[in-house]
């Protein structure tokens, strides 16, 4: 089963949509119960990732390829990070997340990050 964290900066509405679409995934954001907290820094969530397998979607494109470097450098693993761009609407991020849950293994996108759109 995938399962996706999405990152505090971006809107929750993005997990009702994707549970919506696939309602058999586990979809968690950042400071929800089970989730990181809030405030949580970057290198934390990706640790969290790793440890819990999930995808991490998020909106930073700045720092977060930095810190996955570091991640792998320090021998981590993080089951894959979908990077969204701004101002792209929503519908359109929603049906390529579910594009590659039905069109990937889960494990294709390990240590990488995916640009969406793609």
């Amino acid at each position: 089963m995938r399962r996706f964290l999405i990152d505090e900066n971006i809107t929750p509405e993005y997990r009702t949509q994707l549970l919506r679409h696939e309602p058999s995934l586990k979809v968690l954001a950042v400071g929800d119960e089970g989730a990181p907290p809030k405030s949580t820094s970057d290198p934390e969530i990706l640790a969290w990732c790793e440890q819990n397998q999930f995808n991490l979607v998020t909106n930073n494109r700045e720092s977060m390829p930095k810190h996955l470097s570091d991640h792998l450098a320090a021998g981590n693993h993080v089951p894959g990070i979908f990077t969204i761009k701004r101002r792209v609407p929503m519908r359109l991020i929603i049906e390529q997340l579910m594009l590659i849950i039905g069109a990937s293994d889960e494990d294709e996108y390990i240590d990488q990050i995916t640009y969406i759109p793609l």
